[in-house]
């Protein structure tokens, strides 16, 4: 199979060497979350994970003036009053844990609006960077929903319980600033410098040690439910294994023979 940039119809798919370009290309609607936007997502997750992949990180943006609107509302077809248990384990739940599962770094250019189910794509994962016209809205409650697809887990965990309670259950837009401050994402830049600012850090993170960056995601996670000495044993058992890597081995030569290291893995 060749790696090559195809568009789909809801999004493109890009390669700028080893790093994958995603971007949201269902601007009229905001970027809203369809059936189609789905498919075309676990589409691109599973073309990520074929080991002959080249591509060392994954850099999501949109088009358009917003994000992700979350859901669609206007692709509710079917049955009513909707089952969204069904459509949550059918389509949300893979694509947010596909995300925090992937095998290499994702980086996230928020230009606008991040609502709902968008701003849990968001949340879910590893760099986030906002341009200053961009804002954040748990949105379900506004619509008499709870937050879902990850949200009571990230939110919490990101900006505290009662930041979070007041997003949820307020339904306020949070300006990129605010989002920064509270610590949801991780800077924030002038809205004609975001993509040159998102790919660099898209590059970089290419250039990196992929398995050791997997592995800090794993610990990270792992530490929010961890004691502190279960998560000691983790931090162990991880560094064993990198220890063992050729990255390593290049990484400590490189140093030592003062030049930049060269990772593969």
């Amino acid at each position: 199979m060749s790696f090559s940039s195809h568009t789909l119809s809801t999004m493109k798919l890009d390669y700028d060497d080893t790093v994958a370009i995603v971007t949201l290309s269902r601007p009229d609607a905001m970027n809203a979350m369809n059936g189609q936007f789905f498919a075309d997502f676990q589409d691109i997750l599973s073309e990520m994970r074929r080991a002959e992949n080249p591509a060392r990180a994954l850099l999501i943006k949109a088009e358009g003036k917003g994000f992700c609107a979350g859901a669609d509302l206007m692709d509710q077809s079917g049955e009513m009053p909707p089952d969204f248990e069904k459509k949550l384990k059918k389509n949300y739940h893979p694509l947010i844990l596909g995300l925090k599962e992937l095998p290499i770094p994702t980086i996230v250019a928020v230009n606008g609006a991040a609502a709902g189910a968008g701003m849990s794509l968001v949340c879910a994962c590893d760099i986030v960077i906002a341009g200053v016209k961009a804002y954040f809205l748990q949105a379900f409650v506004n619509i008499a929903l709870i937050p879902d697809a990850g949200s009571t887990y990230f939110l919490p965990r990101m900006a505290g319980r009662a930041r979070a309670a007041s997003m949820m259950m307020l339904g306020e837009r949070l300006p990129a600033h605010k989002a920064l401050e509270y610590g949801i994402i991780s800077k924030v830049v002038e809205q004609d410098d975001l993509a040159t600012e998102a790919m660099a850090i898209a590059r970089k993170l290419a250039t990196m040690p992929t398995k050791a960056l997997i592995s800090i995601r794993t610990l990270l996670d792992s530490s929010e439910i961890n004691t502190f000495e279960q998560q000691l044993g983790c931090e162990a058992a991880a560094q064993k294994i990198a220890g063992l890597s050729d990255d390593f081995m290049e990484g400590v030569t490189a140093f030592r023979e003062k030049r930049p290291a060269v990772f593969n893995k």
